[in-house]
């Protein structure tokens, strides 16, 4: 999985983010209570001094360990000067958007000021994490991986393996967030960064210890909700802004004293730049010897692409739930509407800012969640963009808001024009990614889908100059977040909303508690609901 990442060309080839390589099992059904503390300190992990966000004096900040079922209360202490929100990747496929922790759902946690998460995961397993929204803090950290296991009466495909390591992966900059924010607001982009980090670690040294021949499997990974088939190996693997993966991994049998570098190294960028962690035996020397590969070859997104193709789901086992997985056949369900969504560029004055079919995103001061909630009219317009791209119609600034229906099974395309990639991210679901391919998309490339072993996942690559297709049922009703990862692009307005209403729910008060969890009686209110 990806956690931090302000660069736009950057591709890590091996890990970025979360890397289970054990699934343990725990009792699900349960309470589960976290007390962080928010603050700032001061690291050097690149041996420069730098002002970091930690959380209960962590960087990364502390694991998230449960199981699917487990109802997780989450009280954040903002003990920084500045206001704080927490996301969690996927949404954790949150119930309620209520507590989504983006800046269209929730007012900030203010300084000296404390709020409490409620939420129950929900129907997936695997690796995923956790990062602050506001301002582009997570370039200073505040972020940390989740741990979703399985419930104990769902078997899974393989036998236990013997250890488990979370593995964080970003880029980072030794240049203060705040001054890599006001440079993109006075029209700069982002230079380079300095360097990757493996857990908030320099190079070598994040450690990994293995134990010879414990882990019994060289079978592939599973994302979040689904396991994948198990007819593939892979000795690296192309994973892009905010992302995430679980793999087994085969620990050697005789290692001979050697230890051995794990490599995240970029992609199609000018200058290659590397994290380096070590994997250790009890017998290995300190760190590896000779020289470090720069990660598989050719780099050509063709190699790349036909990696991401080649991954399926197992269809003959269950993930968080007992039935096998091709017991959901979402190919045989009729498309209700169809979205093709084409990113692009825009000039505000003399700043470049980016768009979703012509409209940059402009965030208000009043989170659109509330202003839905308490029908205010004045905050946002719905559906001032276009189901398609409309190359004629003014480029516009504005808040992007996309109504649909409770239950629509909807087809979206994600066209990239452009001569670099794009990552995209639903929050509150998975969908399956049924199509990628080169060039622009039209009706015939429907022939090419995969509509019957696709991985589900939140978050896909979109290559230069192609598509990328995928099916999302909207069973969450609610107010969620689109957006790009690439964490310059979406916080110069590559994002729009989509607001799930249930058939009659005009009156967002009124959505019955089955479908959507009532307000919290703990909501913070902002903007032109202070007073409400």
């Amino acid at each position: 999985m990806t956690l931090i990442k302000p660069l736009r060309l950057i591709t890590l080839t091996f890990l970025y983010f979360v890397t289970v390589l054990t699934m343990l099992v725990y009792t699900s059904d349960q309470e589960i209570f976290f007390d962080w503390t928010v603050s700032y300190a001061q690291r050097a992990p690149l041996g420069v001094n730098k002002q970091v966000i930690v959380i209960n004096d962590q960087l990364p900040g502390p694991l998230l360990n449960v199981t699917t079922d487990n109802v997780v209360h989450i009280n954040i202490h903002n003990d920084m000067t500045d206001p704080f929100l927490t996301t969690w990747l996927n949404g954790v496929q949150l119930r309620s958007s209520w507590q989504d922790g983006v800046q269209g759902t929730n007012c900030p946690i203010l300084p000296g000021h404390n709020w409490t998460y409620h939420f129950q995961v929900k129907d997936q397993i695997g690796s995923l994490f956790y990062f602050p929204s506001l301002h582009f803090k997570k370039a200073a950290g505040g972020f940390g991986a989740i741990r979703v296991n399985n419930c104990a009466v769902i078997p899974i495909p393989f036998p236990l393996p013997y250890q488990d390591f979370d593995v964080l992966i970003g880029d980072w900059y030794n240049t203060d967030y705040q001054v890599m924010r006001t440079s993109l607001d006075v029209g700069n982009g982002l230079p380079m960064p300095d360097a990757i980090l493996i857990n908030g670690l320099g190079p070598n040294e994040a450690t990994f210890d293995f134990q010879p021949g414990y882990i019994s499997l060289t079978i592939p990974f599973w994302f979040p909700w689904s396991y994948t088939t198990q007819d593939d190996e892979y000795d690296s693997l192309d994973i892009h802004v905010g992302q995430s993966y679980s793999v087994l991994v085969t620990a050697k049998n005789d290692t001979n004293g050697t230890s051995y570098p794990m490599i995240a190294s970029s992609r199609f960028t000018e200058n290659i730049l590397f994290g380096l962690g070590v994997i250790r035996y009890p017998d290995s020397v300190a760190y590896p010897l000779g020289t470090i590969s720069p990660g598989p070859t050719p780099f050509s997104y063709t190699y790349f692409m036909l990696q991401a193709q080649s991954i399926r789901r197992n269809l003959t086992v269950g993930a968080s739930w007992a039935n096998p997985q091709g017991s959901y056949h979402y190919g045989q369900i009729n498309i209700s509407r169809t979205l093709i969504l084409k990113n692009g560029v825009i000039f505000d004055g003399h700043r470049l800012r980016y768009t979703i079919n012509g409209v940059s995103f402009i965030q208000q001061d009043t989170p659109l969640k509330l202003a839905d909630y308490f029908r205010l009219s004045d905050v946002f317009e719905p559906n001032i963009m276009f189901d398609t791209p409309n190359d004629n119609v003014l480029l516009v600034l504005g808040t992007s808001v996309v109504d649909a229906m409770y239950h629509d099974y909807v087809h979206v395309v994600f066209q990239n024009p452009l001569q670099e990639i794009q990552t995209w991210h639903l929050d509150g679901y998975n969908f399956f990614v049924v199509g990628m391919g080169f060039g622009t998309w039209d009706e015939s490339k429907k022939e090419s889908y995969n509509l019957f072993d696709a991985v589900s996942r939140s978050t896909i690559q979109v290559y230069p100059l192609a598509w990328t297709a995928i099916l999302v049922k909207l069973d969450n009703q609610g107010m969620w977040n689109l957006r790009s990862q690439n964490a310059e692009n979406w916080y110069l307005g590559q994002e729009l909303y989509i607001r799930v209403k249930g058939i009659g729910q005009d009156d967002p008060s009124t959505i019955p508690i089955q479908d959507e969890a009532r307000i919290p009686e703990n909501v913070i209110k902002c903007g032109n609901t202070t007073s409400l």
